[in-house]
Protein backbone atom coordinates (compact mmCIF):
# COMPACT_ATOMS: atom_id res chain seq x y z
CA UNK A 1 0.00 0.00 0.00
CA UNK A 2 1.21 3.32 -0.93
CA UNK A 3 0.09 6.26 1.41
CA UNK A 4 0.29 9.93 -0.22
CA UNK A 5 0.92 13.04 2.20
CA UNK A 6 0.55 16.12 0.97
CA UNK A 7 0.25 19.55 2.29
CA UNK A 8 3.32 19.60 4.56
CA UNK A 9 4.66 22.98 5.43
CA UNK A 10 7.75 21.72 6.46
CA UNK A 11 9.59 18.49 5.84
CA UNK A 12 12.72 18.51 8.47
CA UNK A 13 15.99 16.47 8.19
CA UNK A 14 15.78 15.14 4.94
CA UNK A 15 18.66 13.86 3.54
CA UNK A 16 19.64 11.62 0.89
CA UNK A 17 22.74 10.16 2.71
CA UNK A 18 23.73 10.13 6.81
CA UNK A 19 26.79 10.51 8.98
CA UNK A 20 26.97 11.46 12.39
CA UNK A 21 26.77 15.37 12.68
CA UNK A 22 29.49 16.94 14.65
CA UNK A 23 30.75 20.64 15.45
CA UNK A 24 29.02 23.27 12.91
CA UNK A 25 27.64 20.77 10.64
CA UNK A 26 24.84 19.96 13.85
CA UNK A 27 23.27 23.43 13.07
CA UNK A 28 22.20 22.68 9.38
CA UNK A 29 18.52 20.82 9.35
CA UNK A 30 17.92 20.36 5.66
CA UNK A 31 14.26 20.80 4.95
CA UNK A 32 11.72 20.60 1.76
CA UNK A 33 8.80 23.81 1.91
CA UNK A 34 5.08 23.03 1.28
CA UNK A 35 6.21 19.19 0.63
CA UNK A 36 4.38 15.61 0.50
CA UNK A 37 5.98 12.07 1.66
CA UNK A 38 5.15 8.69 -0.02
CA UNK A 39 5.29 5.78 2.60
CA UNK A 40 5.45 2.53 1.78
CA UNK A 41 5.02 -1.00 3.66
CA UNK A 42 6.12 1.20 6.57
CA UNK A 43 9.02 3.04 5.28
CA UNK A 44 9.85 6.31 3.10
CA UNK A 45 9.10 5.46 -0.57
CA UNK A 46 9.36 9.28 -1.82
CA UNK A 47 9.14 12.84 -0.40
CA UNK A 48 9.69 16.02 -2.96
CA UNK A 49 8.02 19.45 -3.16
CA UNK A 50 3.73 19.62 -3.70
CA UNK A 51 4.80 21.35 -7.14
CA UNK A 52 6.92 18.23 -8.03
CA UNK A 53 4.24 15.44 -7.17
CA UNK A 54 4.21 12.98 -9.73
CA UNK A 55 0.46 12.47 -11.61
CA UNK A 56 -0.51 8.92 -10.33
CA UNK A 57 -2.78 6.49 -8.17
CA UNK A 58 -1.63 5.86 -4.21
CA UNK A 59 -3.93 3.78 -2.42
CA UNK A 60 -4.64 6.27 0.25
CA UNK A 61 -3.76 10.10 0.97
CA UNK A 62 -3.81 11.90 3.68
CA UNK A 63 -3.06 15.51 3.63
CA UNK A 64 -1.14 17.34 6.61
CA UNK A 65 -2.87 20.40 6.40
CA UNK A 66 0.03 22.64 6.87
CA UNK A 67 1.72 20.37 9.39
CA UNK A 68 5.62 20.17 10.08
CA UNK A 69 6.33 16.49 9.62
CA UNK A 70 10.04 15.64 11.06
CA UNK A 71 11.33 11.67 12.23
CA UNK A 72 10.39 10.90 15.77
CA UNK A 73 12.80 11.42 18.55
CA UNK A 74 15.63 9.21 19.33
CA UNK A 75 15.87 8.62 22.96
CA UNK A 76 19.61 7.15 23.37
CA UNK A 77 19.32 7.08 27.43
CA UNK A 78 16.87 5.91 29.56
CA UNK A 79 16.09 4.11 32.44
CA UNK A 80 12.68 3.10 31.61
CA UNK A 81 12.39 -0.29 33.69
CA UNK A 82 11.46 0.65 37.44
CA UNK A 83 9.00 -0.36 39.89
CA UNK A 84 8.26 2.71 42.19
CA UNK A 85 8.47 6.37 41.97
CA UNK A 86 10.62 8.79 44.37
CA UNK A 87 8.76 11.65 44.96
CA UNK A 88 9.76 11.77 48.53
CA UNK A 89 13.02 12.05 47.70
CA UNK A 90 11.97 15.11 45.57
CA UNK A 91 10.54 16.41 48.54
CA UNK A 92 13.96 15.75 50.91
CA UNK A 93 16.16 17.59 47.63
CA UNK A 94 13.70 20.60 48.42
CA UNK A 95 14.11 20.73 51.87
CA UNK A 96 18.37 20.93 51.26
CA UNK A 97 19.51 17.51 50.69
CA UNK A 98 21.66 16.98 47.87
CA UNK A 99 21.95 13.43 45.19
CA UNK A 100 24.85 12.41 46.94
CA UNK A 101 23.22 13.32 51.03
CA UNK A 102 20.14 11.18 49.76
CA UNK A 103 22.53 8.34 48.52
CA UNK A 104 24.44 8.35 51.47
CA UNK A 105 21.37 7.19 53.47
CA UNK A 106 20.38 4.94 51.78
CA UNK A 107 18.46 6.20 48.87
CA UNK A 108 18.16 6.81 45.07
CA UNK A 109 19.56 4.00 43.29
CA UNK A 110 19.53 1.65 45.86
CA UNK A 111 15.97 2.80 47.00
CA UNK A 112 14.83 1.89 43.06
CA UNK A 113 16.85 -1.36 43.50
CA UNK A 114 15.26 -2.49 46.70
CA UNK A 115 11.98 -1.81 45.60
CA UNK A 116 12.63 -3.55 42.00
CA UNK A 117 14.20 -6.61 43.71
CA UNK A 118 10.56 -7.15 45.31
CA UNK A 119 8.63 -6.75 41.62
CA UNK A 120 7.94 -9.84 39.56
CA UNK A 121 9.10 -9.59 36.53
CA UNK A 122 5.26 -9.56 34.65
CA UNK A 123 4.41 -6.52 36.66
CA UNK A 124 7.90 -4.78 35.70
CA UNK A 125 6.73 -5.76 31.95
CA UNK A 126 3.50 -4.05 32.13
CA UNK A 127 4.30 -1.26 33.67
CA UNK A 128 7.22 -0.55 31.60
CA UNK A 129 4.96 -0.62 28.34
CA UNK A 130 2.51 1.40 29.61
CA UNK A 131 5.06 3.96 29.88
CA UNK A 132 6.76 3.03 26.64
CA UNK A 133 3.52 3.80 24.86
CA UNK A 134 2.96 6.91 26.52
CA UNK A 135 6.23 8.21 25.03
CA UNK A 136 5.58 7.33 21.67
CA UNK A 137 2.15 9.39 21.59
CA UNK A 138 4.38 12.38 22.72
CA UNK A 139 7.00 11.45 19.46
CA UNK A 140 9.68 8.83 21.19
CA UNK A 141 10.27 6.44 17.60
CA UNK A 142 13.22 4.72 18.99
CA UNK A 143 14.44 4.23 22.79
CA UNK A 144 17.34 2.46 24.91
CA UNK A 145 16.92 1.05 28.04
CA UNK A 146 19.31 0.79 30.62
CA UNK A 147 19.05 -2.85 33.93
CA UNK A 148 21.35 -1.28 36.95
CA UNK A 149 18.08 -1.49 39.40
CA UNK A 150 18.25 -5.16 40.21
CA UNK A 151 21.81 -5.18 41.93
CA UNK A 152 22.09 -8.92 42.17
CA UNK A 153 22.92 -11.39 39.08
CA UNK A 154 19.08 -12.64 39.80
CA UNK A 155 17.77 -9.22 39.19
CA UNK A 156 19.44 -7.69 36.54
CA UNK A 157 18.70 -10.35 34.25
CA UNK A 158 15.11 -9.81 35.43
CA UNK A 159 15.27 -6.25 33.98
CA UNK A 160 16.52 -7.03 30.81
CA UNK A 161 14.41 -9.88 30.25
CA UNK A 162 12.24 -7.39 30.43
CA UNK A 163 13.46 -5.00 28.46
CA UNK A 164 14.12 -8.03 25.78
CA UNK A 165 10.31 -9.03 26.14
CA UNK A 166 9.55 -5.01 25.23
CA UNK A 167 11.75 -5.23 22.37
CA UNK A 168 9.64 -8.34 20.97
CA UNK A 169 6.32 -6.45 21.04
CA UNK A 170 6.99 -2.58 20.38
CA UNK A 171 6.79 -1.33 16.93
CA UNK A 172 10.03 0.94 17.35
CA UNK A 173 13.52 0.07 17.90
CA UNK A 174 14.51 -0.74 21.28
CA UNK A 175 18.10 -1.15 22.24
CA UNK A 176 19.25 -3.08 25.70
CA UNK A 177 22.07 -1.46 27.82
CA UNK A 178 23.59 -3.54 30.80
CA UNK A 179 24.40 -1.29 34.01
CA UNK A 180 24.89 -3.80 36.59
CA UNK A 181 28.06 -0.99 37.92
CA UNK A 182 24.84 1.73 38.52
CA UNK A 183 25.85 1.31 42.42
CA UNK A 184 27.16 -0.63 44.97
CA UNK A 185 24.37 -2.90 46.65
CA UNK A 186 24.29 -2.71 50.68
CA UNK A 187 25.84 -6.18 50.72
CA UNK A 188 28.87 -5.11 49.19
CA UNK A 189 29.37 -1.60 51.09
CA UNK A 190 32.36 -2.63 52.42
CA UNK A 191 33.62 -4.89 49.40
CA UNK A 192 33.05 -3.01 46.25
CA UNK A 193 35.72 -5.10 44.31
CA UNK A 194 33.63 -8.57 45.26
CA UNK A 195 30.43 -6.59 43.76
CA UNK A 196 32.83 -5.83 40.34
CA UNK A 197 34.23 -9.34 40.43
CA UNK A 198 30.37 -10.42 40.37
CA UNK A 199 29.88 -7.96 37.33
CA UNK A 200 32.56 -9.17 36.05
CA UNK A 201 32.30 -13.33 36.53
CA UNK A 202 28.65 -13.67 37.16
CA UNK A 203 26.56 -11.44 35.05
CA UNK A 204 28.33 -10.76 32.48
CA UNK A 205 28.44 -14.44 31.19
CA UNK A 206 24.91 -15.00 31.51
CA UNK A 207 23.94 -11.85 29.94
CA UNK A 208 26.28 -12.97 26.79
CA UNK A 209 25.31 -16.35 26.86
CA UNK A 210 21.21 -15.43 26.97
CA UNK A 211 21.95 -12.34 24.68
CA UNK A 212 20.47 -9.72 26.30
CA UNK A 213 22.17 -6.64 26.21
CA UNK A 214 23.22 -4.90 23.27
CA UNK A 215 25.94 -2.55 25.77
CA UNK A 216 27.26 -2.05 28.81
CA UNK A 217 27.27 0.48 30.47
CA UNK A 218 28.89 1.97 34.13
CA UNK A 219 28.29 5.01 36.56
CA UNK A 220 32.06 6.30 36.24
CA UNK A 221 31.27 8.98 39.59
CA UNK A 222 32.78 9.38 42.57
CA UNK A 223 31.77 7.10 45.14
CA UNK A 224 30.76 5.59 42.90
CA UNK A 225 32.83 3.13 40.31
CA UNK A 226 36.20 5.06 39.64
CA UNK A 227 38.48 5.55 36.30
CA UNK A 228 40.17 1.80 37.20
CA UNK A 229 36.98 -0.07 38.31
CA UNK A 230 35.57 1.06 35.06
CA UNK A 231 38.43 -0.03 33.42
CA UNK A 232 38.48 -3.48 34.40
CA UNK A 233 34.49 -3.42 33.34
CA UNK A 234 34.62 -2.58 29.97
CA UNK A 235 37.96 -4.97 29.52
CA UNK A 236 35.59 -7.77 30.31
CA UNK A 237 32.61 -6.72 28.61
CA UNK A 238 35.31 -6.16 25.24
CA UNK A 239 36.11 -9.39 25.28
CA UNK A 240 32.85 -10.59 24.90
CA UNK A 241 32.07 -8.03 22.18
CA UNK A 242 29.80 -6.03 23.85
CA UNK A 243 30.34 -2.37 23.40
CA UNK A 244 30.41 0.77 25.93
CA UNK A 245 28.03 3.60 26.72
CA UNK A 246 29.01 5.55 30.14
CA UNK A 247 27.36 7.60 32.66
CA UNK A 248 30.29 10.34 32.56
CA UNK A 249 31.24 13.89 34.33
CA UNK A 250 28.00 14.22 36.14
CA UNK A 251 28.65 15.03 39.36
CA UNK A 252 32.60 15.92 38.41
CA UNK A 253 35.19 15.65 36.07
CA UNK A 254 35.64 12.01 36.50
CA UNK A 255 37.87 10.83 34.17
CA UNK A 256 34.60 8.91 32.54
CA UNK A 257 34.84 11.32 28.91
CA UNK A 258 38.37 9.79 28.74
CA UNK A 259 38.09 5.96 29.64
CA UNK A 260 34.94 5.90 27.54
CA UNK A 261 36.93 7.10 24.52
CA UNK A 262 39.90 4.84 25.46
CA UNK A 263 37.58 2.21 24.94
CA UNK A 264 35.93 3.58 21.79
CA UNK A 265 32.34 3.99 23.89
CA UNK A 266 29.37 5.06 21.63
CA UNK A 267 28.51 7.45 24.05
CA UNK A 268 29.42 9.27 27.11
CA UNK A 269 26.27 10.46 28.77
CA UNK A 270 25.95 13.96 30.85
CA UNK A 271 28.93 15.66 30.68
CA UNK A 272 27.58 18.58 33.19
CA UNK A 273 31.50 18.64 34.23
CA UNK A 274 33.68 19.15 31.72
CA UNK A 275 37.06 20.63 31.31
CA UNK A 276 39.25 21.36 28.29
CA UNK A 277 41.10 17.65 28.66
CA UNK A 278 37.61 16.42 28.28
CA UNK A 279 36.16 18.07 25.64
CA UNK A 280 39.76 17.70 23.40
CA UNK A 281 39.24 13.66 24.36
CA UNK A 282 35.82 13.65 23.37
CA UNK A 283 35.82 16.12 19.90
CA UNK A 284 39.04 14.00 18.72
CA UNK A 285 36.97 10.30 19.18
CA UNK A 286 34.01 9.16 16.87
CA UNK A 287 32.28 8.64 20.55
CA UNK A 288 29.22 10.87 21.03
CA UNK A 289 28.18 13.35 23.90
CA UNK A 290 24.62 12.40 25.17
CA UNK A 291 23.80 15.81 26.82
CA UNK A 292 20.68 14.73 29.60
CA UNK A 293 19.44 18.46 30.42
CA UNK A 294 16.31 17.88 32.41
CA UNK A 295 18.76 15.99 34.57
CA UNK A 296 20.71 18.95 35.38
CA UNK A 297 17.34 20.48 35.36
CA UNK A 298 15.35 18.17 37.89
CA UNK A 299 18.89 18.24 39.97
CA UNK A 300 19.51 21.57 40.04
CA UNK A 301 23.10 21.15 38.73
CA UNK A 302 25.16 23.23 36.12
CA UNK A 303 23.81 22.28 32.48
CA UNK A 304 26.71 20.79 30.18
CA UNK A 305 28.66 23.34 28.24
CA UNK A 306 27.32 22.35 24.78
CA UNK A 307 28.84 25.39 23.04
CA UNK A 308 32.54 24.65 23.72
CA UNK A 309 31.85 21.20 22.81
CA UNK A 310 30.19 22.48 19.49
CA UNK A 311 33.06 24.59 19.46
CA UNK A 312 35.57 21.89 19.32
CA UNK A 313 33.72 19.89 16.70
CA UNK A 314 32.24 17.34 19.19
CA UNK A 315 29.22 15.18 17.84
CA UNK A 316 26.46 15.64 20.69
CA UNK A 317 23.00 13.68 20.88
CA UNK A 318 20.06 14.48 23.26
CA UNK A 319 18.38 12.18 25.05
CA UNK A 320 15.66 12.24 28.58
CA UNK A 321 17.49 9.90 31.32
CA UNK A 322 14.10 8.97 31.96
CA UNK A 323 14.25 7.28 35.67
CA UNK A 324 12.53 7.96 38.81
CA UNK A 325 15.07 9.55 41.10
CA UNK A 326 16.95 12.60 38.72
CA UNK A 327 14.43 12.92 35.35
CA UNK A 328 11.15 11.95 36.21
CA UNK A 329 10.08 12.35 32.95
CA UNK A 330 10.76 10.89 29.25
CA UNK A 331 9.33 14.12 27.00
CA UNK A 332 11.34 14.31 24.59
CA UNK A 333 9.83 17.70 23.29
CA UNK A 334 10.70 19.18 26.64
CA UNK A 335 14.11 17.70 26.47
CA UNK A 336 14.72 20.03 22.98
CA UNK A 337 13.15 23.04 24.72
CA UNK A 338 15.23 22.84 27.29
CA UNK A 339 18.46 22.18 25.90
CA UNK A 340 18.32 25.41 24.07
CA UNK A 341 16.93 27.58 26.98
CA UNK A 342 19.68 26.33 28.98
CA UNK A 343 22.62 24.08 26.93
CA UNK A 344 21.98 26.96 24.24
CA UNK A 345 21.36 23.98 21.32
CA UNK A 346 20.42 26.44 18.75
CA UNK A 347 17.04 24.74 17.67
CA UNK A 348 18.55 22.98 14.74
CA UNK A 349 21.28 21.56 16.73
CA UNK A 350 19.00 20.09 18.61
CA UNK A 351 16.76 18.88 16.50
CA UNK A 352 19.13 16.97 14.71
CA UNK A 353 20.98 16.06 18.54
CA UNK A 354 17.54 14.25 18.94
CA UNK A 355 16.76 12.83 16.15
CA UNK A 356 19.58 11.39 13.79
CA UNK A 357 22.54 11.82 16.46
CA UNK A 358 20.90 9.86 18.87
CA UNK A 359 19.99 7.09 16.34
CA UNK A 360 24.05 6.63 16.05
CA UNK A 361 24.97 6.86 20.15
CA UNK A 362 22.09 3.47 20.18
CA UNK A 363 23.12 2.18 16.38
CA UNK A 364 19.88 2.50 15.02
CA UNK A 365 20.95 5.21 12.60
CA UNK A 366 20.18 2.92 9.32
CA UNK A 367 16.70 2.52 10.51
CA UNK A 368 15.77 5.72 11.73
CA UNK A 369 16.75 9.25 12.24
CA UNK A 370 16.14 11.25 9.29
CA UNK A 371 13.91 11.73 6.66
CA UNK A 372 15.45 9.27 3.89
CA UNK A 373 14.23 6.80 1.20
CA UNK A 374 14.21 2.68 3.02
CA UNK A 375 14.09 4.49 6.54
CA UNK A 376 11.15 3.45 8.95
CA UNK A 377 7.90 5.89 8.15
CA UNK A 378 8.22 7.16 12.43
CA UNK A 379 7.35 10.70 11.89
CA UNK A 380 5.94 13.63 14.25
CA UNK A 381 3.13 15.49 12.65
CA UNK A 382 2.93 18.82 14.78
CA UNK A 383 0.16 21.67 14.74
CA UNK A 384 0.15 24.24 12.40
CA UNK A 385 3.85 26.22 13.43
CA UNK A 386 5.43 28.80 12.31
CA UNK A 387 9.04 28.13 12.09
CA UNK A 388 11.59 25.71 12.96
CA UNK A 389 12.17 27.47 16.20
CA UNK A 390 8.95 27.30 17.38
CA UNK A 391 9.13 23.78 18.55
CA UNK A 392 11.79 24.51 21.36
CA UNK A 393 10.63 27.99 21.70
CA UNK A 394 7.01 27.04 22.66
CA UNK A 395 8.00 24.77 25.63
CA UNK A 396 5.88 22.99 28.10
CA UNK A 397 2.19 23.43 25.43
CA UNK A 398 1.65 20.44 23.28
CA UNK A 399 2.72 20.58 19.78
CA UNK A 400 3.00 17.57 18.51
CA UNK A 401 -0.65 16.54 16.61
CA UNK A 402 -0.17 12.62 15.68
CA UNK A 403 2.77 10.54 15.39
CA UNK A 404 3.25 7.91 12.94
CA UNK A 405 5.15 4.58 13.79
CA UNK A 406 5.77 2.47 10.69
CA UNK A 407 3.45 3.95 8.51
CA UNK A 408 0.79 3.36 11.13
CA UNK A 409 -1.09 5.98 13.48
CA UNK A 410 -0.45 5.84 17.33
Amino acid sequence: MHLLITNIHQLLNVREQCSLLRGKAMAELPMIQNAFLVVHKGRIAAYGCMDDLPEKVYDAVYDAAGATVLPTWCDSHTHLVFAKSREQEFVDKLHGLSYADIAARGGGILHSAAALQATSEDVLFESTLKRLQELMLLGTGAIEIKSGYGLTVADELKMLRVIRRLKEVAPIPVKATFLGAHAVPHTYRDNKQGYIKLIIEEMLPKIVQETLADYVDVFCEQNFFCVSDTEKILEAADKYGLPAKLHANQLSVSGGVEVGVKYKAVSVDHLEAMNEKAIHALAASDTIGTILPTAAFFLRMQYAPVRKMLQENCALALASDYNPGSSPSGNMNFVVSLACIQNEFLPEEAINAATLNGAYAMGVEKEVGSITIGKKANLIFTKPIPSVAYLPYHFGTPVVDKVMIEGKWV
